[in-house]
Formats: C-alpha cells, sequence, structure tokens
C-alpha cells in the first residue's frame, strides 16, 4: 500500500478483470457485485469460489468493500481512483449529448452572460448531474467612476465600463469625507482612467496619487487610495459561479444525511466561499482531472465527485472552468469527454467574443 499508484500494474490479468468488472458493475446499478454475477460473464471458465478468493485479496488490498457479510463487493475510494487513473475506458462523445450542448449557442446571442447560464443549463441535463460553469472575471474598460456617500462610515464606488456593465462597491472612507473631497477624488480618477481596465488600475494610479501629491487634497487623495483598496488583492475576483441542476443530486430517493450533505455544498458554493479553489483545481493542470469524495476539501463532506476542466481566453490564459458534480457512482467514461468537449466550447466563445 505504499506506493498505490503501482497497485492496478501489479495485479495479474486475472484479478484485473475481476476488479475492472465488480466496478463497472457497480458505476452501472449502484449495487454490489457478487461472484455469481461475475461467472456469467467471464472471460475464463473459472469457478465463483475462485472469484471470491481474488475479491477477498482485492479487499485486503484497499480496492474492494463488502457493504454486508453475505453481500457482493463495492468498490472503495481508493478502488474508484485506481480504476479511473487505470482501467478507465473514455469514450467518443456522443453525438446526440454534442447536439444538446451545441444548440445552446445556436442563437448567436451576444450576452455572453446569458449563453454561459444556458451552457451550464444544458450541462446539467446532459449529464443527470449538477453543473458549475466558473465565468471569467469582467474585464471591460472603464468608463466613469463615481464615489457616492452613504453614511459617515459607508459609502459606494460606482464603476461604469465601456460595455454598460455598472458595479457598486461598498466600502469604509476615511474619516471626514465631505461631498466637495468625493467629486475631486472622483474627478481625478476620471481624468485617468478612461479606457483602462480594473487590471491595469492600480499600478497606474498609485504612481499618479505620488506624481501628484501636490494637485489633490488631502481628503480627496485618501479616499482616492481607499476606493483603490475596494478592488485590490482578493476582493478583485469577480467570477461569477453559475450551479445548474441541483435537483438531480437531491431528488430521485437520496438518503436525508445525504441531502443534507449535498444542500451544505451548495450553500458553500453559493456564498463563494471556494470559488476561487474551484478555479485552481483546473488551473493545476491541463485537460480533464477527477476529484472523487474526499480527495478535495470542498467536495469532501457531501461524498461526491467533480469532473473539471478548464477553458482558456485567445491568448491561452486560463479565465474559467467547467464541471460536473455527482455522486462517486459517477459514469466517469461518458462524463469526461462531454466535461472536455463543453469547456472547449466554452474558451472557442469567449475567444471569440472577446
Amino acid at each position: 500500500m505504499t506506493n498505490q499508484s503501482g497497485i492496478i500494474d501489479e495485479l495479474n490479468e486475472r484479478s484485473r478483470e475481476v476488479f475492472r468488472r465488480v466496478v463497472e458493475g457497480y458505476l452501472e446499478s449502484g449495487d454490489p457485485v457478487g461472484s455469481r454475477t461475475l461467472t456469467r460473464n467471464f472471460s475464463q471458465k473459472i469457478s465463483a469460489a475462485t472469484i471470491r478468493n481474488v475479491m477477498q485479496d482485492l479487499e485486503f488490498l484497499g480496492l474492494l468493500d463488502s457493504p454486508h457479510a453475505s453481500a457482493g463487493r463495492v468498490p472503495t475510494q481508493l478502488g474508484l481512483r485506481m480504476f479511473v487513473d487505470g482501467l478507465l475506458e473514455v469514450r467518443n462523445l456522443d453525438e446526440g449529448d454534442r447536439s444538446k450542448i451545441d444548440a445552446t449557442v445556436a442563437s448567436n446571442s451576444a450576452d455572453v452572460g446569458g449563453l454561459l447560464d444556458d451552457i451550464g443549463t444544458a450541462l446539467s441535463g446532459v449529464t443527470q448531474g449538477a453543473s458549475l460553469v466558473l465565468a471569467p472575471k469582467r474585464e471591460a474598460p472603464i468608463k466613469h467612476i463615481e464615489f457616492v456617500s452613504l453614511a459617515h462610515d459607508r459609502a459606494l464606488v460606482v464603476l461604469v465600463f465601456a460595455d454598460g456593465h455598472v458595479e457598486n462597491r461598498l466600502f469604509t472612507p476615511p474619516p471626514g469625507q465631505t461631498p466637495s473631497s468625493m467629486r475631486e477624488a472622483a474627478n481625478f480618477l476620471n481624468a485617468l482612467v478612461e479606457g483602462k481596465r480594473l487590471s491595469d488600475l492600480r499600478d497606474v494610479m498609485r504612481k499618479e496619487v505620488t506624481r501628484r501629491r501636490q494637485e489633490i487634497d488631502v481628503l480627496a487623495r485618501d479616499l482616492v487610495e481607499s476606493g483603490l483598496a475596494v478592488w485590490d488583492g482578493e476582493t478583485d475576483r469577480h467570477e461569477r459561479l453559475i450551479v445548474r441542476g441541483r435537483a438531480n443530486l437531491l431528488g430521485g430517493g437520496a438518503e436525508e444525511e445525504d441531502v443534507l450533505k449535498i444542500r451544505e455544498l451548495f450553500d458553500d458554493l453559493e456564498r463563494k466561499r471556494d470559488i476561487a479553489e474551484f478555479l485552481e483545481l483546473a488551473d493545476e493542470g491541463d485537460g480533464v482531472r477527477i476529484f472523487i469524495g474526499s480527495e478535495n476539501k470542498l467536495f469532501s463532506l457531501s461524498g461526491s465527485s467533480l469532473v473539471v476542466s478548464p477553458y482558456m481566453n485567445a491568448d491561452r490564459k486560463i479565465v474559467g472552468a467547467v464541471g460536473v458534480i455527482g455522486p462517486t457512482r459517477l459514469n466517469y467514461g461518458r462524463i469526461v469527454p462531454i466535461v472536455d468537449y463543453t469547456a472547449q466550447l466554452v474558451g472557442k466563445l469567449i475567444s471569440d467574443r472577446g
């Protein structure tokens, strides 16, 4: 067990086939697989007693488990991981699945956000799981900035983007601000920001505030620096996580305890606690990645699996991710090409529409 990745390679042909058939049978039916079931379709003439002995050996290795003393076997989380890494046969993308996903972009809408919503809905429908689409951060150039006082300790930075989008960001202003200092701060910024993106703005503003300290009132300067802090660092993460198809996991006779765990997972996602981590899951490697159960802390409580793939913009930079959440008993061979194709489609969409 010291070298888990080599377990499958060390199995003989008979043990590998027993293991593969148990996992495939479990993924198809959700039920434990017994020795008599395997003997009916085994490639060799072999007795049920011999298969039981092989299954006991696989259980000793930690690849299989027996839920009940008299029942068949099911794969453990380690067994599923070993199967996915070493024995999984990924299918070609089904033409029907491809057509359903392609249909979401047939409208040629200019609203990328709406299209990503539609793609998420199609992905959950095709896979019968819950879909996740991490939309990229808004990077349109800024057209106008304004400060609005709400109370002595609360104010808004109003950001108007060149594409017409408006964002209001709440922050705590420095003490002593007046309407005139707010106007002066806004005028100072607007003389410099037009056409710049948020990602370009921080360094430019800091240099200008330092270079032109004598031209701007102290109160206004403090306000400019406070406003910059609103979109500095982690607060500049404005990705949108689109979750669709949660009913696919919450219904269908699921145990009450499992339903509560899945609901907590979705609550965490809606509060956007782990959006950055979700993107990092895909960012760590190119192509589709599979996380099973407790392999990732975001999904460990619910015991779910995640199949996720990043997508890139025209500059080949990873800007978002597409994924499917389901039970560990997922049809991985079918889900992987669906997620892969959807991620490539979203990447092309983002590249074509900027």
